[in-house]
């Protein structure tokens, strides 16, 4: 496949870890599917990565919406006939609150974005993956911390991403007869706009709020592109990357 351009679709790629995720594998010279609900914010992406050796085609879609996510694979597979690598970013919370205190909607709205819109991706992303040729590709899911162990009040945010574990286990095991390899990232605490409130100050186990360290997010794009680079006959089936000092062995 090396005489190829590959071909990368990252949802959320309007900002955070999504946008820089994006420009790196832009910068790598993959030609990119740029996925998110807000157009403008992935036009932002794009003018951020005039430099890049590679492409890329904006698409705006909600991932928890599965007729938008087969219109976004059938116009990254029109557009540049294949998929390599996809990165299941897209993902909500909602503001901390007691697990009595969550109501129906917002407890929807978690599990459809973070766990049924990886889930519509990855279906389509495998459909993608087994017909092409060369088959195959890869599928990186965004799992979190979180996927091991849970910040107080988080509950939805905390039981879609242990779903995401579940979902990348039953992937990879899925895709090993087609030559898709399925891993997951799990990230702590990197400084983007959604946790810099972190570093002010983060609720803990015992009650009490105390700033916990950052890492800058440039560190999540390389340890993505890594993952996405390896050869098909090798996987990292899941990796952690956190700021080193923030409480998560020993947490609580």
């Amino acid at each position: 496949m090396s005489n190829l351009t590959k071909v990368a679709l990252v949802t959320g790629a309007g900002s955070g870890i999504g946008r820089i995720v994006a420009l790196a594998l832009l910068g790598d010279g993959y030609n990119v599917v740029l996925a998110g609900r807000r157009q403008e914010a992935l036009h932002e992406t794009q003018a951020l990565s005039k430099s890049s050796k590679g492409n890329s085609i904006a698409v705006s879609t909600d991932v928890a919406d599965p007729a938008a996510v087969r219109d976004l694979f059938a116009q990254t597979e029109r557009t540049f006939g294949r998929l390599d690598v996809l990165f299941n970013n897209a993902g909500v919370g909602i503001s901390a609150g007691e697990i009595d205190e969550v109501t129906y909607d917002q407890w929807q709205r978690v599990v459809q974005t973070n766990l049924s819109g990886p889930f519509f991706c990855t279906q389509e992303a495998f459909r993608l993956m087994k017909r092409q040729n060369p088959q195959g590709g890869r599928i990186i899911n965004n799992g979190s911390i979180s996927a091991h162990v849970p910040r107080p009040n988080s509950a939805p945010y905390t039981a879609t991403k242990h779903g995401i574990t579940g979902l990348t286990k039953s992937t990879a095991l899925d895709g090993r007869k087609y030559n898709i390899a399925c891993g997951q990232i799990d990230i702590g605490n990197a400084a983007t706009d959604m946790a810099l409130k972190i570093g002010e100050g983060a609720t803990q186990a015992d009650g009490s709020v105390r700033p916990e360290p950052l890492m800058d997010v440039s560190v999540v794009a390389e340890a993505v592109l890594y993952m996405a680079n390896l050869p098909l006959g090798a996987n990292v089936q899941f990796m952690t990357v956190m700021a080193t000092k923030m409480p998560f062995v020993g947490r609580g």
